[in-house]
């Protein structure tokens, strides 16, 4: 196995870096029992999303002769409308785009940023203490510098075809008619997973209209939301970021009925979306592609594979024990790693190349015995095991594949954090709250933790949009990605080894039951197969919860004859739609 980061980021040693407490925080949405979907084709171009608005308005961009960024922005304005609570022009979002003509690929760092005023202290109260969780979620402190709206502008620059005006116009359209509440929408207001959200007046307006929680079929318009798309629409992403919009984004965070923030109109106006090198590395006969930090969903699930390489798949079943074991075994010694060291490049070094160096992954692989390893440790340049950090990395997020009729490739995964974010909702959309996902306390009172909050930071991010490339780079295989918190990391893995391992379809691949461990324990998905593995990975020395895992994977494959094959999770409203 070999590597490469084109422009690699300096190996030197981080004593300031920690592992990272993650509360259980799910999604209460049961997955059980859902229909297992079929896989779509199509010859020319082609969708996966999470709602079948938002692959329409992408499907029309392309049938129009569009690009496949040009697809992205149609898809993600109209997210931003019919599934709220997970992405939008409120938050940020990271961006891998394959040029089919110079076989090049390309990631966009999209990242929310800490603003200008905040200090390592940010979330601590006047003794010096971390909040509980939602006391930190809900509310303007919690808010980043948004980021998604400069990625796109900043790919439409070099890849657009369509007029950017011209990609708004299906969500302004059903902004200002209506959609109807689909029950998984209707679902998670109604369960209330996010407190603040009958806590913050607009907020509570627009999800409780008349106190009484939305309802599946209500008729939703959202004109503010049809408002800004059109002034975004008209002056580009700069009406977002300076003037009236920005002034109305400032003062809401600044004058949040609960934990007011210090985002400023500096922080918006000075804002960048960055281009960045991918983190690639060979898997067997193939390359797997992702996002770099601060992503470190693309390191992690490299180093995952990286391990799993020095173990034979094609003899192993998908729902099998010994999968099951070996596959949480690296995805362990994979996190331990990760949360000691991965945070914004820009603010630490890294040690990518030492992370996976393929010598180092054998001798990480050697670890692997037939019992549970229990809580492993990082294991690059062995730094002193430090106390937990306080992040929280919350299930809620949005994946977009799309292929162009030129070959383009966008694997896009979008958030605003938590469900419905911060909850302080201004000019029809969520404003995040990825702030919580830097660590809340900035050490351990000896150390300094690397994702510690600081003025125009980056949070660290498990978000893991992935391509796979031939053996030689020069071809997509497939494109795909999830939400799910730090879990993201285990469903985008558990599904290239589906589909490069057992040559199963992409819609197989993300089928298949989830299995999951971050470092913590081994989580098996709730009525499913994989789930009848409890006792025996228990004899194994696993603690084991068989659970709800909401995934929400999107994928699309291209075969060597060009036919496109797309898949959609089941546990999620999305679907693959090509032509």
């Amino acid at each position: 196995m070999k590597f490469w980061l084109p422009t690699l980021i300096a190996a030197s040693v981080l004593s300031a870096c920690s592992p990272v407490a993650e509360r259980e925080v799910r999604e209460p949405e049961a997955a059980t029992g859902f229909a297992e979907k079929t896989a779509v084709t199509a010859e020319k171009f082609m969708v996966a999303a999470a709602n079948p608005h938002a692959v329409d308005a992408g499907y029309e961009v392309l049938k129009q002769g569009g690009s496949a960024i040009d697809a992205a922005i149609a898809v993600q304005a109209m997210l931003g409308l019919v599934e709220p609570q997970s992405s939008g022009i409120g938050g940020g979002a990271f961006i891998l785009y394959w040029d089919n003509e110079k076989n090049k690929l390309y990631t966009i760092d999209a990242r929310e940023t800490a603003p200008l005023a905040a200090t390592e202290t940010l979330f601590l109260d006047e003794s010096g203490n971390a909040p509980e969780w939602i006391d930190a979620v809900v509310g303007g402190r919690s808010v980043g510098t948004p980021g998604v709206l400069k990625g796109l502008e900043l790919a439409h620059e070099r890849w657009g075809e369509a007029e950017w005006s011209s990609l708004f116009k299906d969500a302004i359209a059903l902004s200002e008619n209506g959609f109807e509440v689909t029950p998984r929408l209707a679902k998670l207001v109604q369960l209330e997973i996010n407190p603040g959200v009958k806590k913050m007046p607009v907020t509570s307006d627009y999800f409780f209209p008349n106190g009484k929680a939305l309802q599946v079929g209500n008729v939703l318009k959202n004109p503010d939301y049809a408002d800004s798309l059109s002034l975004i629409a008209e002056q580009g992403a700069e009406a977002f970021y300076t003037g009236p919009l920005a002034e109305k984004i400032v003062e809401a965070v600044q004058n949040s009925a609960i934990a007011p923030g210090v985002l400023s109109l500096k922080d918006l106006s000075e804002y960048e979306a960055k281009l960045r090198e991918p983190v690639c590395s060979d898997y067997r006969q193939y390359q797997v592609c992702g996002m770099g930090p601060p992503s470190s969903g693309g390191i992690t699930l490299l180093q995952t594979l990286g391990i799993l390489e020095n173990f034979d798949f094609s003899v192993l079943q998908p729902n099998s024990e010994q999968f099951a074991h070996l596959f949480t075994q690296a995805s362990r010694l994979a996190f331990a790693d990760r949360n000691q060291w991965i945070a914004d490049p820009d603010f630490v070094d890294i040690p990518v190349s030492a992370m996976l160096d393929q010598s180092y992954l054998s001798s990480r692989a050697a670890k692997i015995t037939e019992k549970d390893m229990g809580k492993a440790q990082p294991g690059v340049q062995l730094q002193p095991e430090y106390e937990q950090d306080i992040a929280y990395e919350l299930p809620n997020t949005s994946h977009v594949s799309i292929v162009d009729a030129e070959g383009n490739v966008v694997s896009m995964t979008t958030s605003i954090e938590m469900g419905f974010g911060s909850t302080v909702m201004v000019g029809g959309f969520l404003l995040n709250n990825q702030l919580t996902d830097f660590s809340l306390v900035p050490g351990n009172g000896k150390e300094k933790f690397a994702n510690r909050v600081e003025a125009g930071k980056r949070p660290r991010s498990s978000m893991a949009p992935t391509i796979v490339l031939n053996e030689e780079g020069e071809r997509v295989l497939h494109a795909i990605g999830s939400p799910g918190g730090s879990r993201i990391i285990n469903y985008v893995t558990q599904s290239v080894i589906g589909m490069l391992d057992w040559n199963l379809n992409v819609q197989e691949s993300i089928n298949l039951g989830h299995v999951t461990n971050r470092n913590n324990y081994t989580s098996l998905e709730k009525g499913r197969k994989i789930s009848k593995l409890k006792t025996e990975l228990e004899k194994r020395g696993h603690d084991v919860r068989v659970m709800d895992l909401n995934s929400g994977l999107h994928g699309i494959s291209i075969q060597s004859d060009g036919t496109l094959v797309g898949g959609a999770d089941p546990r999620r409203e999305g679907v693959a739609k090509g032509e």
